[in-house]
């Protein structure tokens, strides 16, 4: 299991993984605007949208630091912005931490497949710390 940092930002991504990469002295090993992910019919990404950041990683040590900006439109408060992340390749543990962790807090993403990952959900513990869960396989 892996635990990492999640930061949103409000359109300046690009930008705020320039500045950290020259703060850590490495380079982002993939960085995918919205326009550049899978088309969702149902949601269709705007055009001021398809530019910003879905995904950027920054290696920093033995970690990613994972950025991206929140689309526009949302609600962006500075201190709200940063989760922690869990990857685990252990399926059985991403249903247990994702489970115990919504009792009490609210669910923002149930437990789903998506493009990205096999298993992938979000929540807010019942203390207001927001968690990315995701299943990672190995291969």
């Amino acid at each position: 299991m892996k635990l990492e940092v999640f930061i949103s930002f409000d359109g300046n991504c690009r930008e705020a993984v320039e500045f950290y990469s020259k703060l850590f002295r490495t380079k982002p090993g993939n960085i995918m605007t919205y326009g550049e992910s899978p088309p969702n019919e149902e949601d269709p990404i705007s055009e001021v949208d398809s530019k910003r950041i879905i995904y950027a990683g920054l290696p920093v040590g033995d970690m990613v630091l994972m950025c991206s900006d929140i689309p526009s439109g949302n609600e962006f408060t500075v201190g709200n912005n940063i989760c922690l992340t869990i990857n685990s390749n252990d399926e059985k543990e991403i249903g247990r931490l994702f489970n115990d962790l919504k009792q009490g807090g609210e669910v923002y993403m149930e437990l789903s497949e998506t493009f990205f990952s096999k298993l992938y959900g979000m929540v807010a513990d019942k203390f207001g710390v927001i968690w990315q869960i995701m299943y990672y396989p190995l291969n």
